[in-house]
């Protein structure tokens, strides 16, 4: 769409060569009824709709939150992550495109899911988690080429623990079990799918501390075919269409509450004494409330004031009577 669009500069260009007599109006007609034909590159074939992207993208959206609150507590700093982009692209492009040494997680999904998605770790953000579970202050230090066992078991852990965010984020679409396969730093030697698959590339801009950088997360288009029409925007409208409330559901909501229990109590009065007096008190000595024996008492349901009530006994045992509903006494 972007090559359809005309600038101001060829805009007046082209006023200026139809006013001048150079272009004839008709004959631009002319042309605009003959079939145009566009280029269509099989190399860079849109797998996934506009309205599927969309979604993905969301669905990133929360897993960035939790992922932000997860790697907070974990390293003990500030910790943000955001959803950059949503594109999808060969997964030629994608290995071109991270560095030709990073962090490389491979992550295998089960049913309904097929296939395998690989975590990329900007190496500034890898180190930067390193150095805080070390106990540093962050700092990025780019030496993948000599990672020690040491090192990959802790980051390896780190990123795997973390899989129960990405859980919780897709659980609104499906149940997924992503298990860690394989722990790489070169992508040459990882071959997912054919070169011209499509994938979608989930780019999350991560900033820890002072250090900043990317998470790229790569989805094949053969590991989402399963449960591509959950993606659009109709399966989410019929989710909501049949969310109606079943009769026997209320009915065994109602019941429920019904055998809820609550606290009742009577307040009979109140009276405000002194410390000194308080400290002095002692048996058969009187307290004035200020109740009246007149006036009728308050009943209380969990602490909020409810109904106006008067005392009196039932079968030898203290009872009250409901005497009015207080207005505004909360739970209407």
């Amino acid at each position: 769409m972007a090559d359809e669009v005309l600038s101001q500069s060829e805009i007046d260009a082209l006023l200026s060569a139809l006013s001048s007599g150079e272009m004839d109006a008709n004959q631009l007609k002319e042309e605009e009824k003959d079939k145009k034909v566009k280029v269509y590159d099989f190399k860079r074939a849109l797998r996934f709709s506009k309205d599927q992207i969309r979604n993905i993208s969301r669905i990133h959206d929360n897993f960035a939150r939790l992922l932000s609150t997860y790697f907070s507590a974990q390293l003990r700093t500030y910790v943000d992550i955001s959803v950059a982009s949503v594109d999808q692209i060969p997964y030629e492009e994608f290995i071109r495109s991270i560095p030709a040494m990073t962090i490389l997680n491979v992550y295998s999904v089960a049913p309904p899911l097929d296939g395998r998605i690989i975590f990329e770790f900007n190496p500034n953000i890898a180190y930067a988690m390193l150095d805080r579970i070390l106990g540093g202050k962050g700092t990025s230090v780019n030496n993948i080429e000599n990672l020690t066992e040491i090192e990959t078991t802790l980051m390896s852990q780190l990123f795997v623990k973390a899989l129960d965010n990405l859980q919780e984020a897709w659980s609104s679409i499906t149940e997924i079990d992503p298990i860690l396969e394989d722990f790489e730093v070169n992508p040459q030697f990882l071959q997912l799918v054919s070169p011209n698959e499509t994938v979608v590339v989930v780019s999350l801009d991560t900033t820890i501390g002072d250090s900043s950088g990317m998470i790229n997360i790569c989805i094949p288009h053969v590991v989402l075919e399963p449960i591509i029409p959950k993606l659009s925007v109709h399966y989410w409208m019929q989710n909501e269409s049949s969310k109606e409330r079943k009769p026997e559901e209320y009915e065994l909501i109602t019941k429920n509450i019904k055998k809820a229990k609550m606290d009742l109590s009577v307040v009979l009065g109140k009276s405000s004494i002194s410390v000194e007096e308080l400290m002095f008190l002692s048996a058969k000595d009187t307290i004035i409330l200020n109740q009246s024996i007149e006036q009728p008492l308050v009943l209380q349901v969990d602490k909020v004031p409810k109904f106006y009530v008067q005392p009196g006994k039932k079968k030898n045992r203290l009872a009250v009577q409901i005497l009015e509903e207080i207005k505004g006494g909360g739970f209407q």
